[in-house]
């Protein structure tokens, strides 16, 4: 059986601590925890416990292996100067990550995303199955990232909007999944 590799990633306009993407940071937390609740969640890449002192870049994050970062990336990382956003989950499908995306306080980020990052140039986020013994690396999430940049959507990393099955066709969501689409 397969699973859902979902990686985000986006450059703030201002480093963490800023007043221009505090209200980011706040939601971010509550958002975590809707993510974790949502039928199809399995886990999500966490940094182990008691290393706040140290930067993202610098902190153990277990089976999910050494934090990093894509190529598109040329910020700080000091926590005084570190202004990209990350995130790293499995799920059990796609329609379980396009419903948390598309819904609740994930959909209330996406609304306000021009307010807090700079415009990509770069995918904001990659899809990919892995098996079901498989824990996706941080390395692994920058590597299907700039695979997607460079290459478009494939079967090795893909899109929400062309999606792909793990036996690598192509594919599309379930109508309801479909429907729940931001329309920006």
């Amino acid at each position: 059986m397969s699973r859902v590799a979902f990686t985000t990633f986006a450059i703030l306009k201002k480093p963490y601590g800023d007043p221009e993407v505090q209200a980011f940071d706040d939601l971010t937390p509550p958002t975590f925890e809707e993510a974790e609740g949502s039928p199809g969640f399995i886990a999500r890449a966490k940094e182990d416990p008691g290393q706040s002192h140290l930067t993202n870049f610098e902190r153990h994050w277990g089976a999910w292996g050494t934090f990093d970062v894509p190529r598109f990336y040329t910020g700080g990382r000091s926590n005084e100067t570190d202004s990209r956003a990350s995130t790293l989950s499995l799920w059990t499908d796609l329609e379980s990550v396009f419903s948390f995306v598309y819904t609740g306080l994930h959909r209330k980020a996406l609304s306000s995303r021009h307010e807090w990052f700079l415009k990509p140039e770069w995918p904001s986020y990659a899809v990919w199955w892995v098996s079901d013994t498989t824990v996706p690396t941080w390395a692994d999430a920058c590597r299907r990232l700039e695979h997607l940049h460079d290459n478009g959507a494939s079967p090795v990393a893909f899109t929400l909007r062309q999606p792909f099955t793990p036996d690598g066709a192509p594919t599309r969501l379930s109508g309801s999944a479909e429907r729940q689409r931001d329309p920006r």
